[in-house]
């Protein structure tokens, strides 16, 4: 990392002490800094017991059940329009947050999906997220214009390694920007399992900084998924104000528990109707594998 990069990340790590100072903030748990009095490790002990609803209240939404915090996705190559009809008959079903889908996808989803309080989410610079900056406003700006309410772009992660911060602020902010004018809700993903611990810092710190609305473990696609350590970990460099979306190998009610327990607020998975009917204590039906 160079001088001017070093010394622009310290500026961004000030505004952000300098914008946390004033009124007193709320107590905040131990483990992982979100706010004593809706801290997701109380849900355990609930969630374990077969409640099927939630009265929670964190960033990413309204208080909701188990469902209400997943994005239903399906992102695979290969998923064909019967694959995604389907997807979005089981989102309105089970009251999913978003279904989460390949930009090629939003249109139809949208259109499955109106009236039904499910959102669409899409996907921006994915997987690799080694596009350029330009590319993902205008794929973003496409995706919003088809009809997505929440975009997941994925970081130039090559430019981050390089220790190149400001071509990384300038990647994400070519995303939130058009989410912010329209109202989209935006989410940054860091491909964690590619960063060391310090890299997941300054990714977090940049997604908070360019005024993302949550920080996002992985794709699904890379080497690796969410993991509690790295949720607990992005949730400690956020704060409480944004949220955190585990996504990658969460398979089950336990996976999305551990999540909820670190620090995350949303949840993606394809497994999303094994997850609720298991929340349910019903007996999940058969679920083809996914990476995501």
């Amino acid at each position: 990392m160079n001088p001017q990069d070093l010394q622009r990340l310290v500026e961004i790590i000030t505004e952000e002490l300098v914008a946390a100072q004033g009124p007193a903030a709320p107590a905040r748990c131990s483990c992982h800094a979100v706010q004593s009095d809706c801290c997701p490790t109380r849900l355990r002990g609930v969630l374990d017991a077969g409640a099927t609803r939630l009265g929670m209240h964190a960033t990413g939404g309204a208080p909701g059940g188990v469902s209400a915090m997943i994005d239903h996705t399906l992102l695979k190559a290969d998923a064909t329009r019967a694959e995604i009809e389907k997807l979005c008959r089981e989102a309105a079903e089970f009251q999913f947050a978003t279904v989460c889908v390949n930009p090629v996808w939003v249109s139809l989803a949208a259109s499955r999906l109106r009236g039904t309080g499910v959102g669409v989410c899409s996907v921006v610079g994915f997987p690799l997220g080694a596009t350029t900056a330009d590319v993902k406003n205008f794929e973003t700006r496409r995706a919003i214009f088809d009809g997505a309410s929440e975009i997941d772009m994925v970081i130039n992660v090559g430019a981050l390694k390089s220790g190149d911060l400001r071509t990384v602020e300038r990647d994400i902010e070519a995303v939130v920007e058009p989410c912010r004018q329209c109202g989209v809700t935006s989410k940054v993903i860091i491909e964690a399992a590619l960063l060391t611990d310090e890299e997941k810092i300054t990714a977090s710190t940049l997604t908070k900084a360019a005024g993302a609305d949550f920080v996002k473990t992985s794709t699904g696609f890379g080497p690796g998924g969410a993991t509690v350590a790295d949720v607990a970990l992005m949730r400690r460099v956020v704060g409480a104000e944004m949220g955190v979306k585990a996504a990658g190998g969460v398979r089950d009610l336990e996976g999305l528990q551990a999540m909820v327990a670190a620090g995350a607020t949303r949840v993606g998975a394809s497994a999303g109707v094994k997850i609720v009917q298991e929340s349910r204590g019903q007996k999940p039906a058969t679920a083809t594998p996914s990476a995501y």
